[in-house]
C-alpha cells in the first residue's frame, strides 16, 4: 500500500519537511537493523481525532529499546506530545503513526554503543491494511515454511526492525503462493502469529490464542481483543496451539494495529467454518470499532489529539 505524502515529519525534536527527513547512509540502523518501532492508529471518532492506546504503544517502544540497551533520549510524555504535534502539523483527522527509535551515525562496527539513539515520528493517511474487503469477507492464508526464532536467539517481544526480515519472508512466500498472508509456527511447531499480526481461533465459542512464549509480539490490539472478549462473556484461553487446530476451528482471525480484526476464511485451501466471518469474530469487530470509531470508550483507550 503506497504511502500518502504529508507535509511534516518529527525528527529529534523538530518538525522537518517530508522531503528533508533523511539519515546518513552510514547510520548503524542501515547496516545492522538496530531500530525499534511502533505502529499506531489515530481514528476519526464522533468526539474528534483519537489515538488508540498511545501510552501502551509507547511503553512497548521503550521496552523494546531497553532490551537492546538503547535508551531513548526523550521522556514518554515528550513523545506523546510529539505524536500529537505531528498529527496537528499535518492537519490529519485519521492516520497511521510510525515512531522509530534507531541507532544513528557514529560507528559502523557491530558494537552499537558509540552511535546515538535518534527518534523520528511520521504520520500518513492509511486505510485497511489488508483491504476493506478483507475486514468484511475475510482472507485466505497459508502456513508458512518459515518459522519464528527459537528461544534465546533474538528477543521476539521487542518490536525491532531486524525481526521483520522474518516477517518479509513469510509475507513474500504467501504472496508467491497466491495467498494474502502467512502464518508462522514457533520452534516447537506450534502456532505463533502472522507476518505482522497476532492470531485467534474459535472452537465451540471458546477463543484460543498462542502465549507469548510462542515467539510472538505482545500485541496491543491482541490484549484489547482479549479484554473485549472476556467482557462479552467469552472464555479466552492462552495456550500452545498445534497446527491442526487451524483446520478444525470454527473461526480464525488476525488482530493488529494495521490489520485491526481481520477474519480468515481459508487456510491452506481448507475452508474455515462456513467460509465466512463467524459470529464471534463479527461481535468482536463490532465491539472494537464501537470504541475506535464512535468513541464509546469505557476502557479509556483513546487519547484525543485536538483538545
Amino acid at each position: 500500500m503506497p504511502i500518502n505524502k504529508v507535509d511534516k515529519i518529527w525528527m529529534n525534536g523538530k518538525l522537518v519537511n517530508w522531503d528533508d527527513a533523511k539519515i546518513h547512509v552510514l547510520s548503524h540502523v542501515i547496516h545492522y537493523g538496530s531500530g525499534w518501532f511502533e505502529g499506531i492508529r489515530c481514528y476519526e471518532t464522533k468526539r474528534g481525532s483519537a489515538i488508540f492506546r498511545l501510552e501502551e504503544h509507547l511503553r512497548r517502544l521503550y521496552d523494546s529499546t531497553k532490551i537492546y540497551r538503547a535508551p531513548i533520549p526523550y521522556t514518554m510524555k515528550q513523545l506523546e506530545e510529539a505524536v500529537k504535534e505531528t498529527i496537528r502539523a499535518n492537519k490529519l483527522k485519521a492516520c497511521y503513526i510510525r515512531p522509530v527509535a534507531y541507532r544513528g551515525y557514529g560507528d559502523v562496527g557491530v558494537n552499537p554503543l558509540g552511535c546515538p539513539v535518534d527518534v523520528m515520528i511520521a504520520v500518513w493517511e492509511w486505510g485497511a491494511y489488508l483491504g476493506k474487503e478483507a475486514l468484511e469477507k475475510g482472507i485466505e492464508v497459508c502456513v508458512s515454511s518459515w518459522q519464528r526464532p527459537a528461544p534465546n536467539t533474538i528477543p521476539t517481544m521487542a518490536k525491532s526492525g531486524g525481526n521483520y526480515l522474518s516477517s518479509q519472508l513469510i509475507k513474500m512466500e504467501a504472496i508467491a503462493r497466491g495467498f494474502t498472508e502467512g502464518i508462522a509456527l514457533d520452534a516447537s511447531g506450534n502456532i505463533s502469529e502472522g507476518s505482522g499480526e497476532n492470531i485467534f481461533l474459535v472452537r465451540d465459542k471458546t477463543i484460543y490464542t498462542p502465549p507469548l512464549v510462542a515467539a510472538l509480539l505482545p500485541g496491543i490490539t491482541r490484549v484489547s481483543v482479549m479484554t473485549l472478549a472476556t467482557d462479552a462473556g467469552y472464555e479466552v484461553r492462552e495456550m500452545n496451539i498445534p497446527k491442526e487446530m487451524l483446520y478444525t476451528a470454527d473461526e480464525v482471525f488476525f488482530t493488529g494495529t494495521a490489520a485491526e480484526i481481520t477474519p480468515i476464511h481459508a487456510i491452506d485451501k481448507i475452508v474455515v467454518g462456513e467460509g465466512k466471518p463467524g459470529p464471534v469474530t463479527r461481535s468482536l469487530q463490532k465491539a472494537f470499532f464501537n470504541v475506535v470509531n464512535d468513541a464509546n470508550d469505557k476502557y479509556n483507550w483513546l487519547n484525543f489529539v485536538y483538545d
